[in-house]
């Protein structure tokens, strides 16, 4: 297993040469409609928009013009039965600005060709709950079953 913080040095041991940053980034999908050279990323609340920037730049060789960064609060709930409330993790959002030559789209994870399939599947989902309930209706009235068996 590895761990984000270096290991501390133990005299005679092989020591453990991985270092993994404490800092990430996650492409998110905008809310909102925003310019073809604006992406948006959620990161680590630790991250500043010189981190983001230098993140981009150096490992994925991006050009970046600008970064602007937000904090959004996570909701809170309040349970209804016991009345204390929860509140979600806030996020870290960062907008990053391209060069105006540059133009990011968002990409298609799943094409027509999956989306054709994921409507066959529930059009086949929706047969078998049809034909469940036929049974169900169809031996509900027959002698002999217990009266557990018709739901």
């Amino acid at each position: 297993m590895s761990t984000r913080w270096y290991p501390i040095y133990q005299r005679g041991n092989p020591q453990l040469r991985v270092f993994l940053p404490n800092f990430w980034l996650k492409l998110v999908r905008p809310e909102h409609k925003q310019p073809p050279n604006v992406v948006q990323f959620e990161c680590s609340m630790e991250m500043t928009r010189h981190d983001v920037k230098n993140y981009l730049e150096k490992i994925y060789k991006v050009p970046v013009v600008s970064v602007r960064t937000r904090i959004a609060l996570g909701n809170t709930k309040r349970d209804l039965v016991l009345g204390y409330i929860t509140k979600e993790e806030d996020a870290k959002l960062a907008y990053v600005t391209l060069p105006n030559t540059m133009k990011f789209e968002f990409p298609d994870i799943f094409p027509t060709e999956a989306k054709q399939k994921i409507e066959d599947d529930k059009k086949s989902l929706e047969e078998a709950k049809k034909n469940h309930k036929k049974f169900l209706d169809k031996n509900k009235d027959r002698p002999g079953t217990p009266g557990w068996f018709s739901i």
